[in-house]
């Protein structure tokens, strides 16, 4: 008698709420503080993000399991994913608004460090939300998505992303893949000035296209700034314009997790080019993917980004492990701080830039006049 195989259950599914974490730093670091008056309590959430993290993810290990095809329908299908997403919108605009009531008390300047190292580390992986969410078909989950991206003033990132970043990844011409020998400073400026003109010109070439004005109000480049401009001018009306400098602060931290998480996804990774001189359709290889189980759960499984770039509409929860795609040693926490030092991350990353390429660096996004060695 045949035994029927048990039925495929996310294993995951108790664990995903914990992205929620992220958002709710902010008030522990609150409590923390009324508790002690330290004003290091307010270092708290950059210590468990960029410290207590990576050792998990260490300890914790890698989760290369992959949801059976025929589950995939329900797995997507399932409201309870998607709310997890919904509930950090909420958490993050809380804890702006935490952060500017604490900001206007006149905080020391230790505890002003942490309070802009804490937003901006909130609203950086809330662009990840955003990046979960502005992928959807659902005209709800791209607003959403926009909303998201207000507190960094980053919201054209919805229009580069989607329209840019996806149709040229790990080509020289996308601002937001990184080349080997490239250092994080250099591709900052590089991705952050790519990026914003890239997304005007796509979003005023649609409107163009269509016989419409780009200066228009549905031109969603300037709608997402506007949300940013009303956001801002809300807080300051609310807590006066001495949090307008610390708004502006953690803007640009929370964008620049952003771009080092860009600066290593792609990292010298090449699309050839075809017998009719078009590059190669974007396949798992032209991604670094990371199987680490706690920083895939609290980034909603960003880090198997190979299959996201092979796949930009499935869902988080939905994202496979690939053999092929070349693999991270570590998880993006980790990863993000070996970035921040040029010399530690060319040792650790560029041989397997040249190894996934056999060894012919010719293979490779390579920065102008760099020669890497063996």
């Amino acid at each position: 008698m045949d035994v029927a195989a048990p039925a495929w259950r996310d294993t995951k599914r108790p664990l995903w709420p914990l992205a929620l974490v992220v958002p709710a730093l902010p008030f522990a670091a609150l409590l923390l503080a009324a508790a002690t008056g330290s004003p290091w309590a307010w270092w708290l959430t950059p210590a468990v993000i960029l410290g207590v993290i990576p050792v998990i993810d260490v300890i914790a290990g890698d989760d290369r399991a992959n949801p059976p095809e025929d589950a995939v329908p329900a797995l997507q299908a399932s409201p309870y994913y998607r709310w997890i997403t919904y509930l950090f919108l909420p958490a993050q605009f809380a804890a702006l608004v935490v952060a500017c009531a604490v900001w206007a008390s006149d905080v020391g300047p230790i505890s002003a460090v942490g309070l802009v190292l804490t937003t901006g580390l909130v609203n950086g992986i809330a662009i990840n939300t955003a990046h979960e969410l502005g992928h959807k078909r659902e005209s709800v989950e791209r607003w959403l998505s926009k909303i998201a991206l207000a507190p960094t003033g980053y919201g054209h990132f919805f229009v580069e992303h989607n329209r840019g970043h996806h149709v040229r990844v790990a080509t020289p011409e996308d601002p937001a893949s990184s080349r080997l020998g490239e250092s994080y400073y250099r591709f900052w400026p590089r991705t952050v000035v790519g990026s914003l003109t890239s997304a005007w010109r796509l979003e005023a070439a649609r409107h163009r296209l269509r016989g419409r004005n780009p200066w228009s109000v549905r031109n969603e480049v300037l709608q997402a700034w506007a949300m940013t401009v009303v956001l801002f001018a809300v807080l300051t009306t609310a807590f006066g314009p001495r949090v307008l400098p610390f708004l502006l602060l953690q803007a640009v931290v929370g964008f620049s997790v952003l771009e080092a998480v860009n600066y290593l996804e792609h990292y010298g990774l090449l699309r050839q080019r075809n017998a009719a001189g078009r590059y190669e359709k974007v396949d798992p290889r032209h991604s670094w993917n990371s199987d680490r189980l706690t920083t895939n759960v609290f980034l909603f499984q960003l880090q198997r980004h190979s299959d996201h770039h092979a796949n930009p509409l499935r869902r988080y929860q939905a994202l496979r492990s690939f053999d092929i795609s070349p693999q991270l040693p570590a998880g993006y926490a980790t990863m993000l701080l070996i970035a921040l030092i040029p010399p530690i991350w060319r040792r650790v990353m560029d041989h397997r830039v040249l190894s996934h390429y056999g060894g012919d660096a010719t293979l490779a996004n390579t920065a102008p006049g760099y020669r890497p060695s063996r």
